[in-house]
């Protein structure tokens, strides 16, 4: 597959010419979505090339049962799959009774472009038949943001050397199987078919979960157009639906079918009432009309990017990433519901599963508080709020007692359903993530009010759990964490991983000191705490005593905190030294010869750095930096941003732009040759972070929003607007200043540089 064929635009992704090498790269990449479901780019018509058909619908899951250690105690008894969902899009298309197959057949000017700034994928080619028919092709299609049940396409053919017989057979299948399916099965049951003029409807359930999903669509045809109405014939098999539409069309005139498609389902409505509801809004979509219904999209997407789009000026490539990463993340969540989250590959793809990883709380918040309502980040909040009760189980499976919690490493429902023990069991990190993300939030936004409502349950019943997992040792005289797998995955199994002991020293200190807030300043909520979780003093005595005698290894060789005990034992060779042809050594390597490696697979020691900068010195941040950073391979599309951050904080501004390219550009340039099974939904918050804390230097510690701005010399300047407390600042950088906006009705603090300034209303300073 072609590295670079994606051409750089400001607002577009645009893929001109095609190659059928480039085509399951661009399903992921041109992929389309509303937050409620997604879709990959896959064609309308048949393809008989290689193609991965992908429609997903959000929180619809299946639990497919584990293939490795499932007899094993506390073993995950699933792993949970984004379910492929019916697939609405497909629309047949014959000429002359001859099929059309871009796979098949000779395809000229084929253009493909997913336009960012209006949420719209658009594709046109012409093709030569076996026949000699030439025609041309336009298709758009759109996921509706002000219908999140809605999708729409438009299809227009036209004959350019004939006159002739064209054939429309739109149809609705719901016999997609997944493609990670662990035994092969297909996931659901049909129940009914439905056939009105002009409209299909499937209502299928899921086996073992019973989601029930209504899959309907309804047809229009315009020539040149105006409104046609056409016969047609019906054609059913088990798990499809397809009408036959057949019209003779002139050479030079434009036939277009308009298919309004989508899901109902009972997340969402009574079952009984799913096809009547899908009727309903296919009905009102209908009346709306195609050319109305996209400008209501593009006017959506404009409100979007009022307050999330980052301008780059002077590095095209740069602007077209952010802006596909930005996209990317409000496709695939817009936080008006607390039972969603954001998936690895979000509609993109199966790898990875389940739908929810520690990414959520370490990565994405941050850009979800700053581009929108304080709200969306709260929602992502109460996710893990809903699913504590599953998080306590997940911990007494372990032997966990009175109430502690271990979140899941994967999850749909709150069970844990990751299949690989050294995560499931040993990457506990994850707990600390979801405090850390509580006092993310409270610290960002002010809403100190999410502590006593639903907070505090979560930081004692994960403070418990540090409790219980730390051991006293006889010989340090202090306690420590055995057996665990911080964030460099590429470490199993091995003792007081710093990142890990930090997060649960930090998550009990942290825990302690807001319930004597909560004790001062919130008596009704403390007591209906207390009395809740039965917590008492004694407890908390032996949480301090965790928490003050709590091991970190340090190397006073190095001045550094060690990644694990055995950190030093090994061969401390770098990166550099590593030949491209050994590279990625997850591909390369055993994994026998990747554990005893030096090599971290991602920021792990500098995760705590990042995620704590402000307990640690300059000097101190300096040396970590240089101490680890050489011998990462960045083999997690989760690394880049932490080192571009930690980059630009130290003045390493060529290693924090080398990095912020590669976080930014990770799927249009394909680094780990994997795009093909989707894009890195999470990672790609890491991308807004690297501009927004790294170049922008943007902090927020001890309730002092801060800047320190400095721009790569590869741009001319760039800007950004965050939400803030209520408050719109447009931050602007070029070589020779930067001036901050306040666009709200209310003054705002800021330091900038160290300086305390404050920001009048619709006011600017420049320094």
């Amino acid at each position: 597959m072609n590295q670079d064929y994606i051409i750089a635009d400001e607002w577009s992704i645009l893929e001109k010419g095609f190659d059928k090498e480039n085509v399951t790269a661009s399903e992921s990449i041109f992929s389309i979505g509303n937050g409620y479901m997604g879709q990959r780019a896959n064609f309308e018509e048949t393809y008989s090339g290689e193609t991965f058909q992908g429609s997903y619908i959000g929180g619809i899951y299946y639990p497919d049962k584990t293939r490795v250690g499932w007899w094993k105690n506390g073993y995950p008894e699933y792993f949970a799959k984004v379910l492929n969902a019916p697939n609405w899009i497909g629309i047949d298309v014959k000429i002359n009774r001859r099929s059309l197959d871009l796979s098949q057949c000779k395809v000229n000017d084929f253009e493909r472009k997913l336009n960012m700034k209006g949420g719209v994928l658009t594709r046109s080619f012409t093709a030569e038949l076996s026949g000699g028919e030439q025609i041309k092709v336009c298709v758009t299609r759109f996921l509706s943001l002000n219908f999140n049940e809605l999708g729409v396409i438009k299809y227009d053919i036209t004959p350019l050397n004939f006159d002739g017989e064209i054939e429309y057979i739109p149809y609705i299948d719901a016999g997609i199987m997944n493609e990670d399916a662990n035994y092969d099965e297909f996931f659901w049951e049909i129940l009914r078919f439905e056939e009105e003029k002009n409209e299909a409807y499937i209502l299928s359930k899921t086996l073992k979960t019973e989601f029930h999903v209504c899959t309907g669509m309804k047809i229009e045809f315009l020539l040149n157009d105006y409104f046609i109405e056409l016969p047609y014939e019906t054609h059913k098999e088990d798990k499809k639906i397809a009408f036959n539409y057949k019209t003779d069309v002139k050479k030079g005139d434009t036939f277009s079918i308009c298919k309004y498609g989508g899901y109902t389902q009972s997340m969402n409505h009574p079952k009984e009432e799913l096809i009547f509801a899908l009727e309903k809004l296919l009905q009102k979509a209908s009346i709306i009309g195609f050319y109305d219904l996209l400008q209501k999209q593009k006017d959506a997407w404009k409100k979007i990017w009022e307050t999330a789009d980052v301008v780059i000026d002077g590095d095209i490539k740069a602007q077209q990433a952010i802006r596909f990463n930005i996209f990317h993340l409000n496709q695939t969540y817009l936080g008006e519901d607390s039972r969603l989250n954001i998936g690895p590959k979000g509609f993109t793809g199966e790898k990875y599963g389940g739908s929810t990883y520690w990414d959520t709380e370490a990565y994405c918040i941050p850009f979800y508080m700053s581009t929108k309502d304080k709200n969306v980040a709260k929602n992502l909040l109460l996710y893990r709020y809903h699913q504590l009760d599953k998080a306590i189980e997940n911990a007494e499976k372990l032997g966990f007692k009175n109430g502690a919690a271990l979140y899941p490493m994967v999850t749909m429902n709150g069970e844990e359903c990751h299949n690989e023990w050294e995560i499931t069991f040993e990457e506990i990190h994850r707990n600390g993530a979801m405090i850390y993300a509580i006092y993310n939030y409270v610290n960002y936004t002010g809403d100190y009010s999410y502590i006593p409502q639903y907070g505090m349950e979560v930081m004692i019943a994960v403070s418990r759990f540090w409790h219980q997992r730390a051991t006293f040792s006889k010989a340090k005289d202090q306690y420590v964490i055995l057996g665990v797998t911080g964030p460099n995955e590429y470490e199993n199994n091995i003792n007081n991983n710093f990142y890990t002991n930090y997060l649960a020293k930090w998550t009990i200190d942290y825990t302690l000191k807001n319930l004597e807030i909560l004790k001062e300043d919130y008596p009704d909520d403390f007591e209906r705490i207390i009395q809740k979780t039965h917590l008492n003093q004694l407890e908390l005595d032996e949480w301090n005593k965790v928490s003050n005698g709590l091991y970190f290894p340090y190397s006073d060789e190095y001045e550094v905190y060690l990644q694990q005990d055995n950190f030093l034992d090994k061969e401390l060779i770098s990166t550099d030294k590593l030949p491209a042809s050994e590279r990625p050594i997850n591909q390369k390597w055993s994994w026998d010869r990747i554990l005893r490696s030096v090599y971290i697979k991602q920021a792990d020691v500098l995760q705590g750095v990042y995620f704590f900068e402000n307990h640690f010195k300059q000097k101190s941040i300096e040396r970590h930096f240089n101490f680890y950073e050489p011998f990462t391979v960045h083999e997690s599309s989760l690394s880049p941003c932490v080192h571009s951050i930690l980059a630009a904080k130290i003045n390493k501004m060529n290693k924090a732009y080398e990095m912020y390219l590669r976080t930014s550009r990770l799927d249009l340039d394909d680094y780990n040759h994997e795009v093909h099974e989707g894009l890195h939904i999470t990672s790609m918050a890491g991308t807004w972070l690297s501009i927004v804390q790294g170049f922008g230097g943007m902090r927020n510690f001890n309730d002092k929003l801060s800047f320190a701005p400095q721009i790569p010399k590869e741009w001319k300047s760039y800007s950004f607007k965050i939400n803030y407390r209520g408050r719109t600042l447009k931050v602007f950088k070029d070589h020779k200043g930067c001036k901050f906006t306040n666009e709200s009705d209310k003054p705002i603090n800021i330091f900038i540089h160290g300086k305390d300034f404050k920001v009048a209303p619709k006011t600017m300073i420049e320094l």
